[in-house]
């Protein structure tokens, strides 16, 4: 499927949900493309997983801020391919550097720049201590085996959306609860 069919795909996929994140989050190595940039050198030519570039062009498309999430201790090498894969301009933030500590602290560094809420996040990630790891602040994550595809982004909205309704409701039954205690406080109050 080449890039325009999946962007097609991707974008009937998104307009069938009603509520979006305002941002996408990917890795880099083993997630965007099938390889580790330590172990390349700047002057191959990189290549991405077949859905990437379809879904992150549908992604932008409908509005959605994209960022990069990577722990990568050759940050030169990861944004020259991005340069020359004519998508580093699509990204909102750049998180790429090593990191002693889970993604976490890519994803302060990504909130504090975009000033988007952890609850309003997808990220992608092919190694599960991150999903683990980056799902404790809040953030819809999901792991990928083979690269971001259709499948993982049907995935991926599907559990956003599933958790922003989560929210919602406990959210209600908060504000529910608590109208109720304060009702009848305020009724204390009066006799």
């Amino acid at each position: 499927m080449g890039d325009e069919k999946v962007k097609e795909e991707a974008m009937r996929m998104i307009g069938m949900f009603q509520v979006l994140p305002r941002l996408v989050v990917f890795d880099l190595d083993y997630t965007l493309w099938p390889f580790y940039c330590e172990c390349r050198s700047k002057r191959e030519m990189p290549s991405m997983y077949p859905h990437v570039k379809g879904i992150i062009a549908a992604l932008k498309d409908k509005g959605i801020d994209l960022a990069i999430a990577s722990r990568s201790p050759t940050a030169d090498i990861a944004n020259t391919f991005l340069d020359k894969l004519n998508i580093k301009s699509m990204f909102v933030a750049k998180e790429i550097f090593s990191s002693w500590t889970h993604k976490t602290d890519h994803f302060q560094r990504i909130h504090s720049r975009t000033g988007i809420p952890f609850n309003s996040m997808l990220f992608f990630d092919d190694e599960d201590r991150n999903i683990q790891a980056v799902s404790k602040m809040g953030v819809t994550s999901i792991y990928v085996g083979d690269g971001v595809n259709l499948g993982a982004l049907r995935q991926g909205l599907t559990e956003f959306t599933e958790n922003q309704n989560a929210s919602e409701k406990n959210k209600q039954r908060w504000l529910k609860k608590y109208s109720q205690n304060s009702s009848s406080s305020e009724k204390k109050d009066l006799k």
